[in-house]
């Protein structure tokens, strides 16, 4: 009976069990967070798609549709419906293209960004109370933003011709 070599690792480098639990968790802590919806009765619930449709918004106002499908990976056509809800609830803005009249640019509206800010303080009071305040958040967050920003870019890469 043959063993395989065990995989050596160093101890800065992290295995694929503790990446899959640290996939696992990340899902675990999304998924509670929905869950719990939100105190302040302004606060406006949306969904997976729509979230993330105002969260890349927020960090780039002004974006053209084709932008904003890549980027959130939804179809042209779903992201179309989707733009339609949210202006209907007040939260998104079309406007003319100033160099390209037929096309539209999205932007967040004063409602979207005031619920945004709201929301965002529920899910931070929601997770400092989970982790009893514990000051190390500050040194997982260029982790999170680097995995995050890297799942998008291999996302992005498979999705081109």
């Amino acid at each position: 009976m043959s063993r395989q070599p065990k995989r050596r690792v160093s101890s800065e480098q992290a295995t694929e069990e503790q990446w899959a639990e640290f996939a696992d968790l990340v899902l675990d802590i999304a998924r509670e967070i929905q869950f719990r919806g939100y105190v302040s009765p302004e606060a406006l619930s949306l969904s997976a798609p729509e979230g993330s449709v105002m969260r890349y918004l927020f960090r780039h106002p002004g974006a053209l549709p084709s932008e904003v499908a890549f980027a959130t990976g939804l179809q042209r056509s779903n992201l179309s419906a989707l733009l339609r809800g949210l202006e209907e609830k007040g939260l998104i803005d079309r406007v003319a293209d100033v160099d390209d009249r037929r096309s539209v640019r999205i932007h967040p509206t004063p409602r979207a960004i005031s619920n945004y800010a709201l929301v965002r303080q529920e899910w931070g009071s929601a997770v400092a109370a989970a982790a009893e305040d514990d000051p190390t958040v500050e040194a997982s967050l260029p982790l999170l933003t680097k995995v995050a920003a890297g799942l998008v870019r291999l996302r992005q890469a498979d999705s081109r011709p």
